[in-house]
């Protein structure tokens, strides 16, 4: 195979599926997503046998276990995967609505439409429910997809494919409107990454390495977010029960995903009643806990406990390992975070309602919450029915994108007759 020219042809029949899928009323998109939904729920024992290739071909690679996590399509995963699309079934078209409509002086009347971005490039890994996330989004919002996911879920990625096909042909839909990249071959996403003519805008969910690599190579803008790392801060005037339940939730509740708390803040006065809990929570885990200094003298005695180092405070672990730090105050709380953090999710857990207001505004990040687990970070669990990515950049989209992130707004005008003098 000729990558370049099989990219090629791949990026010209999105842009002409790009038209055809802009055209298509809500109605017809949101058959095709029952369509799809239905398919899967018909189809999940032959995804799950795909699945399985995959999982033994990436266990016999020595893929990491967070990987291996991410890339294992359970049961519940693909329950959720139809539920996503017939929640994004039910959400409100945004396709063609006109707002901040307003007479000038002039007589002509001037809004704002909203409409969808044309062709999205979206390249991940391991998790083949983002195949059927993106897929479902793009469709909804009328755009049209081009979808690269990771060598090492080609099998379930293909078999997702197929019925995503069905259900665009059942509803009249071009099947150039989500093409899933049937190759492993890295030099795709290259290509895809540096055709401006056929591609509106780039969307990368995967690790460092790859963020990296399209930064400096990509000529299609990007919607990103580096990394993950999240922070719960347990504040002076926290409640311990509700401290204790949150910041064990968004530790554990699941490793290898960027929402996951990868430091906990403890506010001074609180830490010696709420942390040797917490440890013995920790404890049940397994879970390594990297502290500073006084949080480190708390927990002696510990067996998975190590100095931290400024390098703990900016490293997503996506693992069973936590970085601790106890803090003066919330002014010390806010000062590390925006420091630290990579602009993802941060939480405060307290009852003083005037210190939650002020983590709110003043932390820097896509998502803030008050006495909440970050692991709630997430477009399915925002009612946004699935979600293509999430941004910690601040133009176009923050935080997790779902269909108003795949739209921009252009200027319409209704005029009468008007001339400008």
């Amino acid at each position: 195979m000729n990558i370049t020219e099989y990219m090629q042809s791949v990026g010209q029949r999105a842009r002409v599926a790009s038209r055809a899928m802009a055209r298509a009323d809500s109605a017809t998109r949101n058959r095709a997503l029952l369509l799809i939904a239905d398919a899967i729920v018909r189809d999940a024992p032959l995804l799950r046998a795909a699945n399985q290739l995959d999982l033994d071909a990436a266990r016999a690679s020595g893929l990491a276990p967070a990987m291996l996590e991410r890339l294992a399509l359970s049961e519940s995963a693909i329950n959720t995967m139809v539920e996503g699309l017939r929640q994004i079934v039910s959400l409100s078209d945004p396709i063609g609505e006109i707002s901040n409509l307003k007479y000038r002086p002039s007589g002509i009347q001037v809004g704002q439409m909203r409409v969808p971005l044309g062709v999205i490039g979206i390249i991940y890994e391991s998790r083949p429910n983002v195949t059927v996330d993106a897929a479902g989004l793009c469709i909804k919002s009328g755009n049209a997809t081009i979808l690269r996911g990771g060598s090492e879920a080609i099998h379930c990625n293909r078999a997702l494919a197929k019925i995503v096909a069905e259900g665009l042909l059942g509803a009249g839909l071009p099947t150039d409107g989500v093409q899933v990249v049937d190759t492993t071959d890295r030099a795709a996403v290259g290509a895809l990454i540096t055709m401006p003519q056929y591609v509106d805008v780039i969307v990368p969910r995967g690790g460092k390495g790859l963020i990296a690599r399209l930064i400096d190579e990509a000529t299609v803008p990007m919607i990103k977010h580096l990394d993950g790392i999240c922070h719960v801060y347990i504040d002076a005037k926290a409640e311990i029960a509700k401290a204790l339940a949150i910041a064990f939730n968004a530790k554990c509740q699941r490793y290898g995903t960027c929402n996951t708390m990868e430091t906990l803040l403890v506010a001074r006065a609180i830490a010696p009643a709420v942390l040797p809990q917490l440890v013995a929570l920790y404890a049940t885990k397994e879970v390594e806990l990297r502290a500073d200094p006084e949080a480190f003298a708390l927990l002696a005695g510990y067996p998975h406990l190590v100095a931290a180092t400024d390098e703990d405070w900016s490293t997503e672990y996506l693992g069973p390992i936590l970085a601790i730090k106890t803090v003066e105050n919330m002014d010390e709380a806010i000062d590390h975070i925006n420091t630290w953090s990579s602009k993802h999710t941060d939480a405060i857990i307290t009852e003083d309602y005037s210190a939650a207001m002020r983590f709110l505004r003043e932390v820097d990040s896509a998502s803030v919450m008050i006495n909440a687990s970050t692991r709630f970070a997430d477009g399915f669990e925002y009612g946004l029915g699935a979600e293509i990515g999430i941004s910690n950049d601040k133009l176009h989209a923050r935080g997790p994108v779902g269909l108003e992130g795949l739209t921009s707004l252009k200027y319409v005008v209704f005029g009468h007759g008007e001339i400008r003098n």
